[in-house]
């Protein structure tokens, strides 16, 4: 038997369905701890083998720690169904229209047929916290840019050619120098400016405290990844937050599609091309692309690879699409060999040792 959950933020719906895809059962429960206990003895009822939940990561993220982390089953399969693979499920069967029960229905029967799904995506842990660290300081990082486009507007209302002076509002000599220009300026938008001011060099300094509390926490999972030119403590924490467990994919082509980096084909006929991928993590292709961008600004191999491709006929958009793929399996071999590390010393520690005789 396989199931679906289809999430919510106050409701479960849970569908059942054969090896053929018929609903044999369905029930709706509450979003909370008990609900979750009564969806296990559902499923374990039906003797399912494979549940599915889509939004694991946002609405579904308690829910799908349970099944694979609280409950008696651990032989159950509990994995990701993308948004997308739903819709286009309920659309291949016109006329039942759109409900929460009939897109649980849908969810068990793509875990049915799909046997690629990735495992759910548990941020728990190390990985919690950095993904929480990661988001607020994100938080400060748009709020800062937002304040300075308004400081700017602002300045330039009241000192007219400001900017000969000072050019930008990132480095703390120019923040000082919009200070003192503002000092002694009785009027109103004077002041409230002098406030947005103050509320930038707070943010810089909580953002420069985030980012260390950052780097040691990356520092603590003694990741590899910082040793790929161009990744630091952020794009590194950024990795370990959204991929969380490296072997939810099974090779660098399942984590290439979820990151947005391998390209879709779109050959018709004689024509034989692939075509930019809108889908995927944008975060990680963020990431990805940020590498990208670094190592062609210095002699590394990824700049000598970029000229390789542009000298080949890409264009810089194809070229710089390459060389993000060519990272994501970089990046991957990177994890890989640190979670097979981590499994190596688990096993030595778990391992007992053999009874010496007495000499």
């Amino acid at each position: 038997m396989f199931a679906g959950i289809d999430t919510h933020k106050d409701s479960l719906a849970v569908a059942v369905v054969d090896q053929v895809g018929l609903c044999v059962a369905r029930a709706d429960e509450p979003n909370t701890r008990s609900g979750f206990v009564r969806i296990g003895e559902l499923l374990a009822k039906h003797h399912v083998t494979r549940v599915g939940i889509e939004g694991s990561g946002h609405y579904g993220r308690c829910v799908a720690a349970y099944l694979a982390l609280d409950w008696d089953r651990p032989e159950v399969g509990v994995f990701e169904v993308p948004t997308l693979m739903t819709s286009r499920e309920r659309g291949a069967r016109p006329g039942k229209g759109k409900t929460d029960p009939v897109d649980a229905v849908a969810i068990a029967r793509i875990t049915m047929r799909e046997p690629d799904l990735p495992p759910v995506r548990l941020a728990v842990g190390d990985a919690a916290d950095l993904r929480a660290l990661l988001d607020y300081r994100g938080d400060l990082v748009a709020e800062r840019g937002d304040l300075v486009n308004r400081v700017h507007v602002e300045l330039h209302g009241l000192f007219p050619g400001y900017h000969h002076q000072i050019p930008d509002l990132i480095r703390k000599t120019h923040l000082g120098a919009a200070q003192l220009l503002l000092a002694d300026d009785p009027r109103v938008r004077a002041e409230v400016t002098r406030r947005r001011l103050a509320r930038i060099e707070a943010i810089d300094g909580e953002a420069a405290a985030l980012k260390l509390r950052i780097a040691r926490l990356v520092a603590g999972t003694e990741s590899s990844l910082t040793g790929i030119y161009g990744v630091g403590p952020i794009i590194a924490a950024r990795f370990l937050a959204e991929v969380v467990d490296i072997n939810r994919y099974p090779n660098r082509n399942a984590f290439a599609s979820a990151n947005g980096t391998a390209p879709l084909s779109a050959s018709s006929g004689r024509t034989q091309r692939h075509r930019f991928n809108p889908g995927g993590n944008r975060r990680l292709n963020r990431c990805l692309y940020t590498i990208a961008i670094t190592q062609i600004r210095a002699d590394t191999e990824g700049r000598a690879y970029y000229l390789r491709k542009r000298e080949a006929g890409k264009t810089k958009k194809e070229a710089l699409r390459c060389l993000k793929r060519r990272l994501s399996d970089i990046v991957y071999s990177a994890m890989r060999r640190d979670a097979d590390g981590v499994d190596a010393a688990s096993a030595t520690r778990a391992r007992p040792t053999a009874n010496r005789p007495a000499a």
